[in-house]
């Protein structure tokens, strides 16, 4: 029977008492791999972040797994985002995360590069398998070339957009190949478009304080965000570049006001057709197509660069195991059952992600035309731009990202000048990584 789900605070606590009792080696060297021994009770705990939707379908694939591991029993908790990671903040003072974790790309530096995370390519091969996982996926849960979590699930930075609103306003999407002027050109001409509907319809959002397009338009620069000992690697300089690019827009009101995006939440321009397009993960696509109640998006991928699209596959959602686990090989085997078994494909489609595995993709039920059949499709299509690896962001992240889109909202709403944004943004980024 499974330890009943906790949540919060409270799970928090309950978690790391149990198992800084449990944990005898504390992080220290487990030996080398070996296949899961059949001859102990073995007890895992797993931890995720997500609603109850995706607690069921997790609960499904861990019953699949205990049977086909009857001597292991997995516990489980899950707890949404912010309270997620505070509770795994708390278990990692003690060197006690649970055996298994969900794990973010933007974590993974600072759980695994402070001995948090066990080292998994020692389990490669043994109970691990990782051939079917995209090698520059893979590279976003690596630290200076060791393996701290596994990509589960895949997506790519995209612009979700209303084919039917945008065909209202006699407008056409961006052929394809298109740069980053034609985008720019292509916002200006919905914008115009936009004006003359009833009720006035706006391009999308403004950019300046999209962090993980600024990382994106960083690699098509040939500039990689970040240095692989965890320091920034991009400068104030572009920074500048980047606001500068789309002060035009802004300063034409082109964006959607922050002050009617604030007054639609939580439903977004997009839900409510005030708004054209929207620039995030292609994996929101569905979850779009259900808040606005009909099948009208489409996907873009990012523009084109001087030398190519250069994208990289952002791990939606990856598994890590804890360094101080007791069980580290039956850790490893859970993690690659929820990676490969086609059956865990089966019961999660893209409720986290597209499956990182073709075997899981493959293993999916879905309706021609749907959405997410056109998601896998797109995925598909973007394979040949997929050339680059995923930075492995700093520690603080979060923060940074989070400060960019405050400072972006002052300028929108004419506290603050776009130098002074540069300026701020700038400087907090150098003090919360030289903190971290």
């Amino acid at each position: 029977m499974k330890l009943a789900r906790l949540s919060g605070a409270v799970a928090a606590v309950a978690l790391t008492i149990g198992l800084t009792a449990a944990c005898g080696n504390g992080g220290a060297d487990a030996g080398p791999a070996a296949p899961v021994s059949t001859d102990e009770d073995i007890t895992l705990s797993f931890a995720w972040w997500g609603n109850d939707d995706r607690a069921e379908k997790y609960e499904k694939a861990i019953d699949l797994f205990e049977e086909d591991h009857p001597n292991v029993t997995v516990q489980t908790q899950f707890q949404a985002w912010d309270d997620y990671w505070t509770a795994r903040s708390t278990e990692a003072a003690g060197s006690a995360l649970p055996d298994v974790v969900q794990m973010d790309a933007g974590y993974v530096r600072q759980y695994g590069a402070t001995g948090q995370l066990a080292e998994l390519d020692g389990q490669v091969g043994v109970n691990l398998d990782v051939d079917g996982v995209d090698d520059t996926a893979l590279a976003s849960g690596q630290i200076e070339g060791t393996t701290y979590a596994v990509p589960v699930s895949l997506n790519t930075q995209s612009i979700i957009y209303n084919a039917k609103l945008l065909k209202e306003l006699g407008v056409e999407p961006p052929a394809e190949g298109y740069g980053w002027d034609d985008l720019i050109s292509w916002f200006a001409d919905v914008a115009e478009a936009g004006a003359k509907h009833d009720p006035q319809v706006y391009p999308i959002g403004d950019m300046t304080g999209n962090s993980p397009w600024f990382l994106q338009w960083l690699v098509q620069q040939g500039r990689a965000p970040f240095t692989d000992d965890g320091q920034i690697a991009f400068t104030k300089d572009d920074v500048q570049a980047w606001a500068d690019l789309w002060a035009p827009l802004r300063d034409a009101q082109v964006f959607f006001p922050a002050k009617r995006a604030a007054q639609l939440e939580p439903k977004t321009g997009l839900n409510s057709r005030e708004v054209v397009a929207e620039a995030n993960w292609d994996t929101l696509m569905p979850n779009y197509v259900a808040e606005l109640g009909s099948d009208d998006l489409q996907l873009l991928p990012i523009p084109t660069g001087d030398d190519g699209k250069k994208m990289y596959w952002h791990s939606g959602v990856m598994l890590s195991a804890s360094a101080s686990s007791s069980h580290p090989d039956a850790a490893a085997a859970l993690i690659d059952f929820m990676t490969n078994d086609p059956r865990v494909g089966e019961i999660f489609g893209t409720s986290k992600g597209v499956p990182a595995t073709q075997a899981q993709k493959d293993a999916m039920a879905l309706e021609d035309g749907s959405p997410d059949s056109r998601l896998i499709a797109y995925e598909d299509a973007a394979k040949d731009d997929v050339t680059e690896p995923a930075p492995v962001p700093v520690e603080g992240y979060g923060e940074i990202e989070a400060e960019m889109a405050r400072l972006s909202e002052e300028v929108q709403y004419g506290k603050l000048t776009e130098d002074q944004f540069v300026d701020q943004w700038f400087a907090y980024v150098q003090d919360t990584v030289k903190q971290s």
